[in-house]
Protein backbone atom coordinates (compact mmCIF):
# COMPACT_ATOMS: atom_id res chain seq x y z
CA UNK A 1 0.00 0.00 0.00
CA UNK A 2 2.84 2.42 0.78
CA UNK A 3 4.33 2.13 -2.70
CA UNK A 4 0.90 2.59 -4.26
CA UNK A 5 0.28 5.78 -2.30
CA UNK A 6 3.69 7.17 -3.25
CA UNK A 7 2.94 6.55 -6.93
CA UNK A 8 -0.47 8.15 -6.49
CA UNK A 9 1.12 11.22 -4.94
CA UNK A 10 3.55 11.52 -7.86
CA UNK A 11 0.65 11.11 -10.30
CA UNK A 12 -1.33 13.84 -8.56
CA UNK A 13 1.61 16.23 -8.83
CA UNK A 14 2.29 15.30 -12.46
CA UNK A 15 -1.35 15.56 -13.58
CA UNK A 16 -1.75 18.85 -11.79
CA UNK A 17 1.15 20.31 -13.73
CA UNK A 18 -0.30 19.06 -17.02
CA UNK A 19 -3.45 21.16 -16.66
CA UNK A 20 -1.88 24.29 -18.16
CA UNK A 21 1.47 25.72 -19.16
CA UNK A 22 0.99 28.69 -16.85
CA UNK A 23 0.45 26.43 -13.89
CA UNK A 24 3.59 24.45 -14.73
CA UNK A 25 5.69 27.60 -15.09
CA UNK A 26 4.29 29.00 -11.85
CA UNK A 27 5.04 25.78 -9.99
CA UNK A 28 8.61 25.66 -11.32
CA UNK A 29 9.29 29.31 -10.47
CA UNK A 30 7.73 28.97 -7.02
CA UNK A 31 9.69 25.82 -6.30
CA UNK A 32 12.97 27.39 -7.39
CA UNK A 33 12.37 30.51 -5.29
CA UNK A 34 11.47 28.40 -2.25
CA UNK A 35 14.53 26.19 -2.72
CA UNK A 36 16.80 29.21 -3.02
CA UNK A 37 15.29 30.68 0.15
CA UNK A 38 15.68 27.40 2.04
CA UNK A 39 19.26 26.99 0.83
CA UNK A 40 20.07 30.56 1.82
CA UNK A 41 18.58 30.06 5.27
CA UNK A 42 20.42 26.76 5.68
CA UNK A 43 23.74 28.33 4.65
CA UNK A 44 23.12 31.21 7.04
CA UNK A 45 22.52 28.80 9.89
CA UNK A 46 25.66 26.86 9.04
CA UNK A 47 27.58 30.13 9.05
CA UNK A 48 26.54 30.58 12.69
CA UNK A 49 28.50 27.47 13.66
CA UNK A 50 30.54 28.32 16.73
CA UNK A 51 28.56 31.50 17.42
CA UNK A 52 27.05 32.01 20.87
CA UNK A 53 23.63 32.58 19.34
CA UNK A 54 23.62 29.44 17.14
CA UNK A 55 21.65 27.34 19.70
CA UNK A 56 19.02 30.06 20.01
CA UNK A 57 18.72 30.28 16.23
CA UNK A 58 18.36 26.49 15.92
CA UNK A 59 15.62 26.39 18.56
CA UNK A 60 13.82 29.30 16.91
CA UNK A 61 13.91 27.54 13.55
CA UNK A 62 12.52 24.38 15.13
CA UNK A 63 9.62 26.24 16.73
CA UNK A 64 8.78 28.05 13.48
CA UNK A 65 8.83 24.79 11.53
CA UNK A 66 6.52 23.10 14.00
CA UNK A 67 4.02 25.97 14.15
CA UNK A 68 4.11 26.42 10.37
CA UNK A 69 3.34 22.79 9.64
CA UNK A 70 0.60 22.74 12.30
CA UNK A 71 -1.35 25.70 10.89
CA UNK A 72 -0.64 25.09 7.19
CA UNK A 73 -3.61 22.69 6.65
CA UNK A 74 -5.99 25.39 7.86
CA UNK A 75 -4.94 27.59 4.92
CA UNK A 76 -4.22 25.19 2.04
CA UNK A 77 -6.76 22.46 2.78
CA UNK A 78 -9.12 23.53 0.02
CA UNK A 79 -6.31 23.61 -2.53
CA UNK A 80 -4.83 20.18 -1.70
CA UNK A 81 -7.24 17.28 -2.14
CA UNK A 82 -4.67 14.83 -0.75
CA UNK A 83 -5.26 16.29 2.71
CA UNK A 84 -8.87 15.06 2.78
CA UNK A 85 -8.91 11.48 4.18
CA UNK A 86 -12.68 11.14 3.69
CA UNK A 87 -12.00 10.55 -0.02
CA UNK A 88 -10.66 7.14 1.03
CA UNK A 89 -13.65 6.26 3.25
CA UNK A 90 -15.22 3.85 0.72
CA UNK A 91 -12.00 1.85 0.27
CA UNK A 92 -11.35 -1.29 2.41
CA UNK A 93 -8.38 0.24 4.25
CA UNK A 94 -7.46 -0.08 7.90
CA UNK A 95 -6.23 3.04 9.75
CA UNK A 96 -2.80 1.69 10.76
CA UNK A 97 -1.46 0.75 7.29
CA UNK A 98 -3.25 3.80 5.90
CA UNK A 99 -1.34 6.07 8.30
CA UNK A 100 1.95 4.50 7.27
CA UNK A 101 1.17 4.93 3.58
CA UNK A 102 -0.06 8.51 4.00
CA UNK A 103 2.95 9.47 6.10
CA UNK A 104 5.48 8.13 3.61
CA UNK A 105 3.66 9.64 0.63
CA UNK A 106 3.45 12.97 2.48
CA UNK A 107 7.24 13.07 2.53
CA UNK A 108 7.15 13.37 -1.27
CA UNK A 109 6.92 17.03 -2.16
CA UNK A 110 8.56 20.42 -2.01
CA UNK A 111 7.53 21.20 1.57
CA UNK A 112 9.28 18.25 3.22
CA UNK A 113 12.38 18.90 1.09
CA UNK A 114 12.52 22.53 2.27
CA UNK A 115 12.03 21.40 5.86
CA UNK A 116 14.86 18.88 5.48
CA UNK A 117 17.23 21.56 4.17
CA UNK A 118 16.43 24.04 6.94
CA UNK A 119 16.54 21.41 9.71
CA UNK A 120 19.88 20.15 8.40
CA UNK A 121 21.33 23.65 8.48
CA UNK A 122 20.05 24.17 12.03
CA UNK A 123 21.56 20.87 13.18
CA UNK A 124 24.92 21.56 11.54
CA UNK A 125 25.08 24.98 13.20
CA UNK A 126 25.16 23.41 16.67
CA UNK A 127 27.12 20.23 15.91
CA UNK A 128 30.33 19.80 17.90
CA UNK A 129 31.99 16.39 17.95
CA UNK A 130 31.16 12.84 16.94
CA UNK A 131 28.43 12.34 19.54
CA UNK A 132 26.70 15.52 18.45
CA UNK A 133 26.89 14.46 14.79
CA UNK A 134 25.37 11.08 15.66
CA UNK A 135 22.50 12.80 17.43
CA UNK A 136 22.04 15.10 14.43
CA UNK A 137 21.58 12.06 12.18
CA UNK A 138 18.57 11.12 14.34
CA UNK A 139 17.32 14.62 15.07
CA UNK A 140 16.91 15.84 11.48
CA UNK A 141 14.66 13.03 10.18
CA UNK A 142 12.76 13.04 13.49
CA UNK A 143 12.06 16.75 13.01
CA UNK A 144 10.81 16.24 9.45
CA UNK A 145 8.65 13.27 10.43
CA UNK A 146 7.12 15.13 13.37
CA UNK A 147 6.31 18.18 11.22
CA UNK A 148 4.67 16.13 8.46
CA UNK A 149 2.76 13.88 10.88
CA UNK A 150 1.51 16.89 12.85
CA UNK A 151 0.30 18.53 9.65
CA UNK A 152 -1.59 15.40 8.59
CA UNK A 153 -3.10 14.88 12.04
CA UNK A 154 -4.34 18.48 12.20
CA UNK A 155 -5.80 18.16 8.70
CA UNK A 156 -7.59 14.92 9.61
CA UNK A 157 -8.93 16.32 12.88
CA UNK A 158 -10.38 19.37 11.12
CA UNK A 159 -11.56 17.69 7.91
CA UNK A 160 -15.26 18.10 8.55
CA UNK A 161 -14.83 21.66 9.74
CA UNK A 162 -12.68 22.68 6.77
CA UNK A 163 -15.06 21.13 4.22
CA UNK A 164 -18.03 23.00 5.72
CA UNK A 165 -19.09 26.59 5.15
CA UNK A 166 -17.30 27.66 8.34
CA UNK A 167 -14.13 26.13 6.98
CA UNK A 168 -14.49 28.07 3.75
CA UNK A 169 -15.00 31.20 5.82
CA UNK A 170 -11.74 30.39 7.57
CA UNK A 171 -10.02 30.34 4.18
CA UNK A 172 -11.24 33.89 3.62
CA UNK A 173 -9.22 35.07 6.59
CA UNK A 174 -6.02 33.32 5.54
CA UNK A 175 -4.85 36.18 3.35
CA UNK A 176 -5.53 38.68 6.13
CA UNK A 177 -3.63 36.56 8.65
CA UNK A 178 -0.70 36.23 6.26
CA UNK A 179 -0.59 40.01 5.77
CA UNK A 180 -0.76 40.66 9.51
CA UNK A 181 1.81 37.95 10.16
CA UNK A 182 4.17 39.43 7.59
CA UNK A 183 4.03 42.79 9.36
CA UNK A 184 4.67 41.15 12.74
CA UNK A 185 7.64 39.28 11.28
CA UNK A 186 8.92 42.54 9.83
CA UNK A 187 8.68 44.22 13.22
CA UNK A 188 10.40 41.26 14.84
CA UNK A 189 13.26 41.31 12.34
CA UNK A 190 13.73 45.05 12.80
CA UNK A 191 13.80 44.56 16.56
CA UNK A 192 16.35 41.75 16.35
CA UNK A 193 18.66 43.61 13.98
CA UNK A 194 18.74 46.78 16.07
CA UNK A 195 21.24 47.03 18.90
CA UNK A 196 21.49 43.90 21.03
CA UNK A 197 18.36 42.34 19.57
CA UNK A 198 19.68 38.78 19.51
CA UNK A 199 20.23 38.87 23.26
CA UNK A 200 16.49 39.28 23.77
CA UNK A 201 15.62 35.90 22.31
CA UNK A 202 18.00 33.87 24.46
CA UNK A 203 15.65 33.73 27.52
CA UNK A 204 12.75 32.80 25.24
CA UNK A 205 14.59 30.03 23.42
CA UNK A 206 15.86 28.60 26.71
CA UNK A 207 12.21 27.94 27.60
CA UNK A 208 11.20 26.76 24.12
CA UNK A 209 14.08 24.28 23.79
CA UNK A 210 11.89 21.54 25.31
CA UNK A 211 9.08 22.11 22.81
CA UNK A 212 9.19 19.51 19.98
CA UNK A 213 10.44 19.59 17.27
CA UNK A 214 12.81 22.26 18.62
CA UNK A 215 13.86 19.82 21.35
CA UNK A 216 15.23 17.39 18.74
CA UNK A 217 17.47 20.10 17.24
CA UNK A 218 18.56 21.31 20.66
CA UNK A 219 19.56 17.74 21.53
CA UNK A 220 22.39 18.11 19.02
CA UNK A 221 23.71 21.10 20.97
CA UNK A 222 23.29 19.30 24.31
CA UNK A 223 25.25 16.31 23.04
CA UNK A 224 28.03 18.63 21.83
CA UNK A 225 28.21 20.14 25.33
CA UNK A 226 28.55 16.69 26.90
CA UNK A 227 25.07 16.72 28.44
CA UNK A 228 24.12 13.31 27.12
CA UNK A 229 21.28 12.82 29.55
CA UNK A 230 19.66 16.08 28.50
CA UNK A 231 20.18 15.20 24.84
CA UNK A 232 18.52 11.81 25.36
CA UNK A 233 15.61 13.45 27.18
CA UNK A 234 15.11 16.00 24.40
CA UNK A 235 15.22 13.34 21.69
CA UNK A 236 12.90 11.17 23.75
CA UNK A 237 10.39 14.00 24.19
CA UNK A 238 10.32 14.61 20.44
CA UNK A 239 9.86 10.89 19.76
CA UNK A 240 7.12 10.69 22.41
CA UNK A 241 5.25 13.60 20.86
CA UNK A 242 5.56 11.94 17.45
CA UNK A 243 4.02 8.80 18.93
CA UNK A 244 1.15 10.79 20.48
CA UNK A 245 0.53 12.57 17.19
CA UNK A 246 0.36 9.23 15.37
CA UNK A 247 -2.11 7.87 17.97
CA UNK A 248 -4.24 11.00 17.60
CA UNK A 249 -4.11 10.64 13.83
CA UNK A 250 -5.09 6.95 14.08
CA UNK A 251 -8.13 7.70 16.24
CA UNK A 252 -9.18 10.56 13.99
CA UNK A 253 -9.00 8.40 10.87
CA UNK A 254 -10.95 5.64 12.60
CA UNK A 255 -13.68 8.11 13.50
CA UNK A 256 -13.78 9.59 9.99
CA UNK A 257 -13.99 6.16 8.37
CA UNK A 258 -16.62 4.62 10.63
CA UNK A 259 -18.89 7.38 11.96
CA UNK A 260 -21.30 9.51 9.93
CA UNK A 261 -21.05 13.27 9.94
CA UNK A 262 -23.86 15.74 10.45
CA UNK A 263 -24.57 15.97 6.71
CA UNK A 264 -25.78 12.32 6.64
CA UNK A 265 -28.03 12.65 9.68
CA UNK A 266 -31.60 13.87 9.64
CA UNK A 267 -31.81 17.38 10.93
CA UNK A 268 -33.86 17.88 14.04
CA UNK A 269 -36.19 20.76 14.75
CA UNK A 270 -34.31 24.00 14.89
CA UNK A 271 -34.71 26.23 17.88
CA UNK A 272 -32.97 29.16 16.25
CA UNK A 273 -35.28 31.97 15.32
CA UNK A 274 -34.54 34.64 12.82
CA UNK A 275 -34.34 37.85 14.85
CA UNK A 276 -34.06 41.35 13.59
CA UNK A 277 -30.93 43.25 14.51
CA UNK A 278 -31.52 45.78 17.24
CA UNK A 279 -31.04 49.49 16.67
CA UNK A 280 -31.99 49.06 12.99
CA UNK A 281 -34.76 51.37 11.77
CA UNK A 282 -38.02 50.03 10.41
CA UNK A 283 -38.98 50.19 6.76
CA UNK A 284 -36.94 49.55 3.63
CA UNK A 285 -33.80 51.23 5.00
CA UNK A 286 -33.67 48.85 7.94
CA UNK A 287 -34.35 45.88 5.69
CA UNK A 288 -31.45 46.86 3.43
CA UNK A 289 -29.13 47.29 6.43
CA UNK A 290 -30.08 43.87 7.76
CA UNK A 291 -29.48 42.32 4.34
CA UNK A 292 -26.03 43.92 4.10
CA UNK A 293 -25.06 42.63 7.53
CA UNK A 294 -26.17 39.12 6.57
CA UNK A 295 -24.12 39.34 3.37
CA UNK A 296 -21.09 40.40 5.40
CA UNK A 297 -21.56 37.42 7.72
CA UNK A 298 -22.52 34.72 5.22
CA UNK A 299 -21.16 35.60 1.78
CA UNK A 300 -17.44 34.66 1.52
CA UNK A 301 -16.59 37.41 -0.95
CA UNK A 302 -18.29 40.15 1.07
CA UNK A 303 -16.80 38.78 4.26
CA UNK A 304 -13.34 38.87 2.68
CA UNK A 305 -13.73 42.55 1.82
CA UNK A 306 -14.89 43.47 5.30
CA UNK A 307 -12.26 41.36 7.03
CA UNK A 308 -9.48 42.87 4.93
CA UNK A 309 -10.66 46.43 5.54
CA UNK A 310 -11.01 45.93 9.29
CA UNK A 311 -7.73 44.06 9.74
CA UNK A 312 -5.54 46.23 7.51
CA UNK A 313 -7.20 49.40 8.80
CA UNK A 314 -6.18 48.39 12.30
CA UNK A 315 -2.76 47.00 11.35
CA UNK A 316 -1.42 50.06 9.55
CA UNK A 317 -1.91 52.53 12.44
CA UNK A 318 -0.59 50.01 14.97
CA UNK A 319 2.53 49.30 12.91
CA UNK A 320 3.05 53.02 12.41
CA UNK A 321 2.65 53.61 16.15
CA UNK A 322 5.17 50.90 16.99
CA UNK A 323 7.60 52.56 14.58
CA UNK A 324 6.90 56.01 16.09
CA UNK A 325 5.04 57.23 12.99
CA UNK A 326 2.25 59.78 12.59
CA UNK A 327 -1.10 59.69 14.35
CA UNK A 328 -2.77 60.60 11.04
CA UNK A 329 -2.17 57.07 9.75
CA UNK A 330 -5.36 56.25 11.69
CA UNK A 331 -7.20 57.78 8.72
CA UNK A 332 -6.49 54.50 6.91
CA UNK A 333 -9.26 52.92 8.98
CA UNK A 334 -11.84 55.36 7.61
CA UNK A 335 -10.44 55.17 4.09
CA UNK A 336 -10.51 51.37 3.82
CA UNK A 337 -14.01 51.09 5.28
CA UNK A 338 -15.26 53.86 3.02
CA UNK A 339 -14.07 51.91 -0.01
CA UNK A 340 -16.60 49.19 0.88
CA UNK A 341 -19.27 51.50 -0.54
CA UNK A 342 -17.88 51.07 -4.05
CA UNK A 343 -19.46 48.64 -6.54
CA UNK A 344 -22.31 47.82 -4.20
CA UNK A 345 -24.45 46.22 -6.89
CA UNK A 346 -21.63 44.25 -8.49
CA UNK A 347 -21.02 42.52 -5.16
CA UNK A 348 -24.70 41.44 -5.16
CA UNK A 349 -24.28 39.75 -8.55
CA UNK A 350 -27.39 38.06 -9.88
CA UNK A 351 -29.17 38.70 -6.57
CA UNK A 352 -29.51 42.35 -7.60
CA UNK A 353 -32.19 41.32 -10.11
CA UNK A 354 -34.49 40.58 -7.17
CA UNK A 355 -33.55 43.81 -5.45
CA UNK A 356 -34.10 45.85 -8.62
CA UNK A 357 -37.63 44.50 -8.97
CA UNK A 358 -38.56 46.37 -5.77
CA UNK A 359 -37.13 49.74 -6.91
CA UNK A 360 -39.94 51.62 -8.62
CA UNK A 361 -39.54 55.17 -7.33
CA UNK A 362 -36.93 57.67 -6.20
CA UNK A 363 -37.88 56.93 -2.60
CA UNK A 364 -37.13 53.24 -3.10
CA UNK A 365 -33.78 54.04 -4.71
CA UNK A 366 -32.88 56.47 -1.94
CA UNK A 367 -33.84 53.98 0.79
CA UNK A 368 -31.74 51.28 -0.94
CA UNK A 369 -28.63 53.46 -1.10
CA UNK A 370 -29.21 54.93 2.35
CA UNK A 371 -29.49 51.47 3.92
CA UNK A 372 -26.22 50.38 2.30
CA UNK A 373 -24.47 53.56 3.43
CA UNK A 374 -25.81 53.28 6.99
CA UNK A 375 -24.62 49.67 7.22
CA UNK A 376 -21.07 50.92 6.60
CA UNK A 377 -21.46 53.92 8.89
CA UNK A 378 -22.82 51.86 11.81
CA UNK A 379 -19.65 49.78 11.76
CA UNK A 380 -17.29 52.51 10.59
CA UNK A 381 -17.95 55.23 13.16
CA UNK A 382 -17.18 53.25 16.35
CA UNK A 383 -14.37 51.40 14.57
CA UNK A 384 -12.69 54.64 13.50
CA UNK A 385 -13.05 56.02 17.05
CA UNK A 386 -11.38 52.95 18.57
CA UNK A 387 -8.53 52.83 16.04
CA UNK A 388 -7.83 56.55 16.29
CA UNK A 389 -7.87 56.63 20.09
CA UNK A 390 -5.70 53.51 20.21
CA UNK A 391 -3.13 54.96 17.80
CA UNK A 392 -3.10 58.27 19.67
CA UNK A 393 -2.59 56.44 22.97
CA UNK A 394 0.28 54.32 21.63
CA UNK A 395 2.00 57.40 20.23
CA UNK A 396 1.33 59.52 23.31
CA UNK A 397 -0.62 62.01 21.15
CA UNK A 398 -4.04 62.04 22.80
CA UNK A 399 -4.02 65.79 22.23
CA UNK A 400 -4.24 65.10 18.47
CA UNK A 401 -7.09 62.57 18.73
CA UNK A 402 -9.87 65.13 18.15
CA UNK A 403 -8.40 66.58 14.95
CA UNK A 404 -7.57 63.11 13.60
CA UNK A 405 -11.11 61.93 14.27
CA UNK A 406 -12.55 64.95 12.52
CA UNK A 407 -10.42 64.35 9.44
CA UNK A 408 -11.28 60.62 9.47
CA UNK A 409 -15.03 61.25 9.66
CA UNK A 410 -14.82 63.74 6.82
CA UNK A 411 -12.96 61.17 4.72
CA UNK A 412 -15.44 58.42 5.57
CA UNK A 413 -18.40 60.59 4.56
CA UNK A 414 -16.70 61.66 1.33
CA UNK A 415 -15.96 58.07 0.34
CA UNK A 416 -19.53 56.98 1.11
CA UNK A 417 -20.79 59.78 -1.14
CA UNK A 418 -18.45 59.04 -4.03
CA UNK A 419 -18.95 55.30 -3.53
CA UNK A 420 -22.70 55.70 -4.03
CA UNK A 421 -22.08 57.65 -7.23
CA UNK A 422 -19.48 55.20 -8.52
CA UNK A 423 -21.74 52.23 -7.78
CA UNK A 424 -24.45 53.77 -9.95
CA UNK A 425 -22.29 55.27 -12.68
CA UNK A 426 -19.54 52.62 -13.03
CA UNK A 427 -20.95 49.24 -11.91
CA UNK A 428 -19.06 46.10 -12.88
CA UNK A 429 -19.60 42.41 -12.33
CA UNK A 430 -17.59 40.01 -10.21
CA UNK A 431 -16.60 36.55 -11.53
CA UNK A 432 -18.91 33.90 -10.10
CA UNK A 433 -16.21 31.24 -10.00
CA UNK A 434 -14.04 33.36 -7.67
CA UNK A 435 -15.97 33.19 -4.43
CA UNK A 436 -13.28 34.76 -2.29
CA UNK A 437 -11.79 37.37 -4.62
CA UNK A 438 -12.81 40.93 -5.38
CA UNK A 439 -11.42 41.28 -8.91
CA UNK A 440 -13.61 42.38 -11.78
CA UNK A 441 -14.88 39.97 -14.39
CA UNK A 442 -12.78 39.63 -17.59
CA UNK A 443 -13.04 42.71 -19.78
CA UNK A 444 -14.10 45.02 -16.97
CA UNK A 445 -10.78 45.61 -15.20
CA UNK A 446 -10.42 49.15 -16.61
CA UNK A 447 -13.94 50.01 -15.46
CA UNK A 448 -13.14 48.70 -11.99
CA UNK A 449 -9.96 50.80 -11.79
CA UNK A 450 -11.82 53.87 -13.03
CA UNK A 451 -14.50 53.38 -10.39
CA UNK A 452 -12.14 52.71 -7.50
CA UNK A 453 -9.19 55.01 -8.22
CA UNK A 454 -11.24 57.85 -9.67
CA UNK A 455 -13.81 57.69 -6.90
CA UNK A 456 -11.18 57.48 -4.17
CA UNK A 457 -9.33 60.48 -5.64
CA UNK A 458 -12.58 62.43 -5.76
CA UNK A 459 -13.31 61.47 -2.17
CA UNK A 460 -9.89 62.70 -1.08
CA UNK A 461 -10.49 65.95 -2.97
CA UNK A 462 -13.84 66.44 -1.23
CA UNK A 463 -12.05 66.10 2.12
CA UNK A 464 -9.68 68.97 1.28
CA UNK A 465 -11.75 71.72 2.96
CA UNK A 466 -11.48 70.02 6.36
CA UNK A 467 -7.81 69.26 5.73
CA UNK A 468 -7.27 72.90 4.77
CA UNK A 469 -8.79 74.11 8.05
CA UNK A 470 -6.61 71.66 9.97
CA UNK A 471 -3.44 72.84 8.24
CA UNK A 472 -4.39 76.51 8.69
CA UNK A 473 -4.92 76.05 12.43
CA UNK A 474 -1.50 74.42 12.73
CA UNK A 475 0.32 77.00 10.61
CA UNK A 476 -1.33 79.98 12.30
CA UNK A 477 -0.49 78.65 15.75
CA UNK A 478 -4.11 78.31 16.89
CA UNK A 479 -3.50 74.94 18.51
CA UNK A 480 -6.11 75.56 21.20
CA UNK A 481 -8.80 75.58 18.50
CA UNK A 482 -7.79 72.27 16.88
CA UNK A 483 -10.58 70.45 18.71
CA UNK A 484 -13.03 72.28 16.43
CA UNK A 485 -11.92 70.00 13.59
CA UNK A 486 -13.84 67.15 15.26
CA UNK A 487 -17.36 68.68 15.08
CA UNK A 488 -16.50 70.23 11.72
CA UNK A 489 -15.45 66.87 10.30
CA UNK A 490 -18.52 65.11 11.72
CA UNK A 491 -20.95 67.62 10.27
CA UNK A 492 -19.11 67.91 6.97
CA UNK A 493 -18.80 64.14 6.51
CA UNK A 494 -22.46 63.52 7.35
CA UNK A 495 -23.63 66.32 5.04
CA UNK A 496 -21.49 65.11 2.15
CA UNK A 497 -22.63 61.52 2.60
CA UNK A 498 -26.32 62.48 2.67
CA UNK A 499 -25.88 64.74 -0.36
CA UNK A 500 -24.07 62.03 -2.32
CA UNK A 501 -26.68 59.38 -1.55
CA UNK A 502 -29.59 61.72 -2.32
CA UNK A 503 -28.19 62.82 -5.69
CA UNK A 504 -27.22 59.26 -6.67
CA UNK A 505 -30.71 57.86 -5.94
CA UNK A 506 -32.56 59.35 -8.97
CA UNK A 507 -29.70 58.28 -11.24
CA UNK A 508 -29.97 54.74 -9.90
CA UNK A 509 -33.64 54.72 -10.86
CA UNK A 510 -32.85 56.04 -14.35
CA UNK A 511 -29.87 53.75 -14.94
CA UNK A 512 -31.37 50.57 -13.49
CA UNK A 513 -31.32 48.62 -16.80
CA UNK A 514 -27.68 49.57 -17.42
CA UNK A 515 -26.70 48.59 -13.88
CA UNK A 516 -28.43 45.23 -14.24
CA UNK A 517 -26.65 44.56 -17.52
CA UNK A 518 -23.27 45.54 -16.10
CA UNK A 519 -23.44 43.39 -12.97
CA UNK A 520 -24.67 40.35 -14.94
CA UNK A 521 -21.70 40.06 -17.31
CA UNK A 522 -19.55 37.93 -14.95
Amino acid sequence: MTGTFVRLKLSVIRNGLRQSTGRTVGWIIGTLVALLYALGLSVGLVALHGNDYAPSAAVGVGVVLGVGWAVMPLFVFGGDDTLDPTRLAMLPLRPRPLIRALLVSSLVGVGPLLTLLVATGAAVSVTAGAASAAVAVLAVPLTVLLCVALSRAVAAANTRLLTSRKGRDLAVLSGVLVAVGAQLVNLGVNSLTSGNGLERISPLTSALRWLPPASALDAVHSAGEGAYGVAAAELGSAAAVLGLVLVWWHRTLDRLMTRPDASTLQAGPSSVRETRFRLIPEGRTGTVMERQFRYAWRDPRTKAGWATALAVGLMLPVVSALQHGSVYTACWAAGLLGLQMYNQFGMDGSAFWTVSATISSRGDAYAELRGRALAIAVVGVPYVVLVTLGAAFLLGRLDAAAETLGLSFALLGALIATGAWASVRFPYSMPRENRFGSAAAPGQASLAWLSLIGGAAMGAAITLPVLGVLIWLHVSGRHAALWLVLPLGCLYGAAVAVLGVRTAAPRLLGRLPEVLTAVSKG
